[in-house]
């Protein structure tokens, strides 16, 4: 297809799709793997898995099979029914997590949305005051009312003021902070384990355990924001696995359906029963179609081979960008992230920015999060050369950075 095609798709877009989003000038058409190519025909090597979603790549058989067939069953029937799908996806994620009670939505905010609600109406249970929702800065959850509420960036509500109250936010990985913030009005303490739009900032050693004992010595719920650290990202199912800290609710969504849309959060038995009929619901969430996709997902990502395999290219990336940190250190601040969540930091924001521009016109897909980190989260299904590919690419857009004088 030609220029002129293209040019028609993105005019069409800028005239009728509100522009909320800073839109890359290329109109991607079909995947296969971990590359997706564009209407001209050219492909691109994708790093950011559409912004860890793809987690089997583009185009999987066994995902498009089961769509497929799904669709040709049922796609929605609402939830006064049940449907084999989702009573198996359920099924699924509640093994997976520790036996837990599991909602389905349709997205990450609508996860966290559910956790908000379901800490308030446990807290409910025991005070009338006991609302307090303490989430950390820099932390992203969502941009419904509530959860960009919860997220501790106060870029993400100017303009949408006045925002829902009892909400506060203290320092990542400042247990001081969260020890002077915390009290018996508080319902929950909301973290994500692994802080990815802040910049993939990593929670320090032993911060997870102290912030469970603090919850648990205030009558607090733990919630663990896994949309963008679980189905695998950093090696485990879930990236709390990796600290030893289990949570009272954790909620889920961008891979957990492989790219079809999905959120879900699950919560402990204790905090199950105080839900009763009526008090949640979604028209669409946990119809036929997406959880046929996620079962697929579910079935596949949880196997140790495949969790293993995450592991050992995470690490092999890793040590090749860690190395490109070292060749470049007057340009490259910090390498850091654990699997298939990985990012670098630059010196320079602009610079940053530049790379991105820089590494699609090479043909890798890549994005940058916190002004100056690039953020990997490819499928993960990445292979070592895959990484290999990305580094070279990186290798070289740097160096032109340089010649540039740095930006």
């Amino acid at each position: 297809m030609n220029q002129t095609y293209e040019s028609e798709i993105i005019e069409k877009d800028q005239a009728s799709y509100l522009p909320v989003f800073s839109r890359c000038p290329i109109v991607l058409d079909h995947g296969e793997g971990v590359y997706v190519c564009d209407v001209k025909g050219r492909r691109y090597l994708d790093a950011l898995g559409g912004i860890a979603v793809n987690v089997l790549g583009h185009n999987d058989p066994a995902l498009v099979g089961a769509v497929a067939a799904q669709a040709g069953r049922l796609i929605h029937v609402s939830n006064l029914y049940y449907t084999a799908a989702q009573a198996e996806a359920a099924d699924r994620l509640s093994r997976l997590t520790n036996g837990g009670k599991v909602f389905f939505g349709n997205s990450g905010a609508e996860a966290n949305e559910g956790a908000i609600k379901a800490a308030r109406k446990y807290g409910h249970t025991i005070s009338a005051d006991k609302v307090q929702i303490v989430t950390a800065r820099c932390s992203f959850h969502g941009r419904t009312l509530a959860t960009l509420t919860a997220t501790g960036q106060e870029k993400f509500h100017k303009g949408f003021e006045p925002l829902p109250q009892g909400f506060d936010y203290v320092d990542f990985n400042d247990i001081h902070a969260l020890e002077s913030t915390i009290s018996e009005k508080t319902a929950a303490v909301m973290l994500e384990p692994i802080q990815g739009e802040g910049g993939v900032r990593m929670p320090a050693e032993g911060y997870l355990r102290r912030v469970r004992e603090l919850c648990d010595a205030y009558g607090a719920l733990l919630i663990f924001d896994e949309i963008q650290t679980g189905i695998g990202r950093t090696g485990k199912f879930y990236a709390y696995e990796q600290y030893g800290v289990t949570p009272d609710i954790v909620t889920l969504a961008k891979g957990l359906a492989g790219g079809v849309p999905i959120g879900a959060f699950v919560v402990t038995e204790k905090v199950a029963q105080v839900f009763h009929p009526g008090d949640h619901g979604s028209t669409f969430g946990g119809n036929p179609l997406a959880c046929a996709a996620a079962n697929v997902v579910l079935g596949t990502v949880a196997q140790e081979a495949f969790l293993s395999h995450v592991r050992e290219v995470g690490a092999y990336f890793k040590q090749e960008l860690t190395a490109l940190k070292e060749k470049y250190s007057d340009h490259v601040r910090y390498v850091r992230g654990m699997g298939l969540m990985l990012g670098m930091e630059m010196h320079s924001a602009d610079a940053a920015a530049e790379i991105v521009r820089m590494a699609l016109a090479r043909g890798v897909i890549m994005n940058c999060t916190a002004g100056s980190v690039l953020r990997f989260v490819p499928p993960l299904i990445f292979t070592k050369r895959d990484a290999d590919e990305v580094v070279r690419v990186l290798d070289a857009c740097i160096l032109d950075i340089c010649h540039q004088g740095g930006l």
